[in-house]
Formats: structure tokens, sequence, C-alpha cells
């Protein structure tokens, strides 16, 4: 079993079950889980992406070495309650898909370079955890 070490930044109250369930689906190590504001993620993405503005998900793979965690995954809490808004789903359920977009990156898909991998994997996550569809809808788009 893995574990999610969770910071929230914000006073959301969150249940981390059905991330915690997706996490144990692909890893045992440690996952770093940080929720936070639209202006600490821009800090982050400044410092490490050279892009000066807020972003919803953040992801950052340690190396694969012997009893290192996974990795951390930084959410835009404002982003977060702005898709929810916009798509008509929960927080929850979007949390949630920011989150598995955010995971599969540490696991080394990434939707930049590779051939639709990643975004076939997010498609079949959302199906089997019954998840909105907005995450392939805008994602498709770019």
């Amino acid at each position: 079993m893995s574990i999610i070490e969770f910071e929230n930044q914000t006073s959301k109250e969150i249940s981390l079950d059905v991330l915690q369930t997706i996490t144990d689906q692909f890893t045992s190590k440690e996952v770093e889980f940080i929720l936070c504001s639209n202006d600490y993620i821009q800090q982050i993405n400044n410092q490490f992406r050279q892009k000066d503005t807020p972003t919803d998900v953040l992801s950052f793979p340690y190396e694969d070495m012997p009893y290192t965690p996974l990795g951390s995954i930084v959410i835009s809490i404002d982003f977060v309650n702005e898709k929810a808004d916009f798509y008509n789903h929960s927080f929850e359920d979007e949390l949630t898909l920011l989150y598995i977009h955010g995971l599969l990156h540490l696991l080394g898909f990434d939707h930049e370079v590779d051939d639709g991998e990643h975004r076939a994997k997010e498609e079949e996550l959302i199906t089997q955890y019954k998840l909105p569809k907005s995450l392939i809808v805008r994602t498709n788009k770019e």
C-alpha cells in the first residue's frame, strides 16, 4: 500500500480515499500531494518551468531509486473550483481528474511527447472510476 503525504494549504476538507485507491493501483511508493492556491502554484511553475502563470496541476517525479518516493503532485484549488463549476461536476471529481493526470506523469506518461498513451490511460481510469469525461474533452482540444 502506498502512502499519500498530503499537505493541504487550504481550508477545504479533503477525503483521500479515492486518490489512495488509484495510487495503490499503480505503485507502493509514497506520493507527496500538495493542494494550494493559484499564487503558490504560479511561483512553482515560474521557478521550475519558467512560466509565470498559475496552472491546474504540476508533477515532479523523483529519481527512481529504492525507497524514494514516486514524486510530488501539486494542484491548485482555484483551478479545481473553476473547472468543477465550468464543467458542472463536483469538486471531488475534478480533484480526482487532476490527480490522475499528475500521477500518470509521475509514472512516466507524458502527453507532450507520447503517441496518445497518456490520454488513453486517463480515459481508461476515468471510465473505471466513473468520472466525468471533461478531462478527455478539454485535453483533446489542446
